[in-house]
């Protein structure tokens, strides 16, 4: 049996955070190794505890969830990010998957939703709250003109690839699923991301997810 999945997890509301932390321990896969009610405290415990997964309130006192993201991606600590919002706000979300996030979970969603992401992010997937995303589809109605092009400018393996890439596919399972090498899906997805002008560790995530129905 592997060990569990170490787990920080940071909210400034007491009891929200009692009430995740009750629903995370009781998945035997995972083990939260620490809480903290502030950014800097949060922070304090990644260093130290070098957790698999942190779990961040956006906002909190001494320092925001996506500014200790920050500084765990400028550091490479090593932990996958999960950000906790109350807040359905686009910008927030390309904010956080610029800064390296895997997970972007609403708090009206998150106890029921909380050990699904983890399980997804612990497996390399990247996960949205599905209201979220959604709402970014809907608002999606017109694609500019370039992206169009663009898309079109991919060959057909590169198309397979990124409609993979906006099912959730990591680069070990589509290799698997193509029958392919893993170095050549990685280079795939640079391609694409040469094409499409695309920059930054989420930002083809970022693409799939506004812009799903153009891959389908």
């Amino acid at each position: 049996m592997s060990d569990p999945i170490t787990v920080v997890l940071a909210d400034d509301h007491p009891l929200f955070r009692a009430g995740l932390a009750d629903v995370i321990g009781a998945d035997r896969a995972f083990r939260l190794v620490g809480e903290a009610g502030d950014g800097q405290t949060a922070l304090d415990l990644v260093r130290r505890l070098r957790p698999r997964i942190a779990v961040l309130d956006i906002e909190m006192p001494k320092a925001s969830g996506l500014a200790v993201a920050e500084i765990i991606h400028r550091e490479r600590l090593g932990a996958e990010v999960v950000i906790l919002t109350m807040h359905r706000d686009a910008g927030m979300l390309r904010r956080a998957l610029d800064l390296g996030a895997k997970g972007y979970l609403l708090k009206d969603s998150a106890a029921t939703d909380i050990v699904a992401c983890l399980h997804m992010v612990a497996e390399g997937r990247a996960y949205i709250s599905s209201g979220l995303s959604t709402e970014l589809l809907e608002r999606q109605a017109e694609v500019p003109v370039a992206e169009l092009a663009a898309v079109a400018g991919l060959t057909p393996a590169e198309r397979r690839v990124l409609r993979l890439i906006a099912q959730g596919g990591t680069s070990a399972t589509i290799a698997e699923g193509l029958g392919i090498s893993l170095k050549t899906v990685e280079n795939h997805r640079s391609h694409i991301c040469r094409k499409l002008g695309l920059k930054g560790p989420q930002a083809l995530l970022r693409f799939t997810l506004e812009h799903k129905a153009l891959l389908e």
